[in-house]
């Protein structure tokens, strides 16, 4: 018998190879990340993926589709006598150091709370990184999941227009962010160059194996998390917040000389308000207030006094205009029920917010 020669046989398979990965961009249409274990193999996650230790079984990823698709909200069937409340915001309401049953959406849904004469049900969207755009475009994605009411809670950290495409998931959606820009008619460039608009050449199979890669390990960690709960690393001891801070008064390049609300994307929250009929409650999130080191300049690391008193102003001038349903929740919370950061709450400082945000609920559903 004859054995097949070696040399045109690795011949053809290299040839096959570069073959398969030029021809690699001709699939880039196709939502690869919609193909996913979760909520069929595994059941669907709390929260979005996110993270960089792999002892929390998690990962952080720049595929929108693949994030929803391992969401428990894709997988639940939504019940006759279910309220489905979306939850919209930063790594505050993901949930940092606290675990799915601690954060906001745990404790709303351990009070078993009624509206409208159905059972709340709340899903937690949010997603570190305090952007407004990276908001809307995840508010824009969850409107397909049959929402009865959205709770959208922010901080001016989110308004300053040069943040927009700094989040790594919105600077990696560029397609998503030109949709958003001309479905919502955005003040945007949609060829900003912080967005990273692939070439054909960073398409092939080689140049998009780390994404892939990042594919098949959130499918691989279900396995350790769903025999776990765990999707989140939790340090046995943290950084604190910062209360101590220098005699500076500066936020971002905005100027203290002209108008605050020409200088935040208020036109971004427009959009998202303005995205649905749906009952939304805009929430203007709990922050530290530190009583430190000029404490009399900065209420904490993000914010000098006079930007978020003319923010707090400002916001209740907008809601006020538009009839928006509004709490500011500002001071809600003692500055020790703060964890490693002037918006993350303790599961204390959480509870404190889930009352507030739970009563409203009950008060602004139809």
């Amino acid at each position: 018998m004859q054995s097949p020669r070696l040399f045109p046989l690795l011949l053809k398979a290299t040839l096959l190879l570069m073959l398969f990965n030029f021809a690699f961009p001709l699939l880039s249409g196709l939502p690869l990340g919609k193909l996913s274990l979760y909520n069929k193999v595994f059941p669907g996650r709390e929260r979005f993926p996110f993270g960089e230790n792999q002892r929390g079984y998690n990962l952080s990823l720049f595929n929108l589709d693949a994030m929803f698709a391992a969401h428990v909200l894709v997988g639940a069937p939504k019940a006759d006598d279910e309220y489905r409340v979306l939850l919209i915001g930063d790594s505050s309401v993901w949930g940092t150091l606290l675990t799915p049953e601690q954060n906001l959406a745990g404790q709303l849904n351990s009070q078993n709370i009624s509206a409208c004469g159905k059972n709340v049900r709340a899903y937690n969207l949010g997603y570190p990184y305090i952007s407004l755009l990276q908001e809307l475009m995840i508010l824009d994605e969850a409107l397909q999941y049959q929402p009865d009411m959205i709770v959208w809670l922010t901080t001016l950290e989110s308004f300053p227009k040069e943040k927009q495409f700094g989040a790594p998931l919105v600077a990696n959606s560029p397609d998503r962010v030109k949709r958003l820009i001309t479905n919502y008619q955005l003040p945007l460039n949609p060829d900003d160059p912080a967005l990273n608009h692939p070439t054909t050449s960073n398409q092939t199979f080689t140049s998009r194996r780390k994404d892939l890669a990042n594919l098949i390990r959130l499918q691989l960690y279900g396995v350790p998390w769903s025999a776990t709960g765990i999707d989140q690393f939790y340090p046995k001891s943290y950084e604190p917040a910062q209360t101590d801070f220098e005699a500076d008064d500066s936020f971002y390049d905005i100027k203290k000389s002209e108008p605050l609300r020409d200088q935040l994307s208020l036109d971004i929250l427009d959009a998202g308000l303005n995205a649905t009929d749906l009952p939304m409650i805009l929430v203007n999130e709990p922050i530290l207030i530190s009583d430190g080191a000029n404490s009399d300049i900065r209420y904490n690391f993000f914010y000098p006094r006079w930007a978020y008193d003319q923010y707090r102003v400002m916001l209740a001038e907008y809601t006020s205009s538009r009839n928006q349903p509004y709490l500011d929740l500002w001071n809600l919370v003692p500055n020790d029920e703060f964890t490693n950061s002037g918006v993350h709450l303790t599961p204390f400082g959480e509870s404190l917010l889930a009352a507030q945000v739970g009563d409203a609920i009950q008060n602004f559903c139809e």
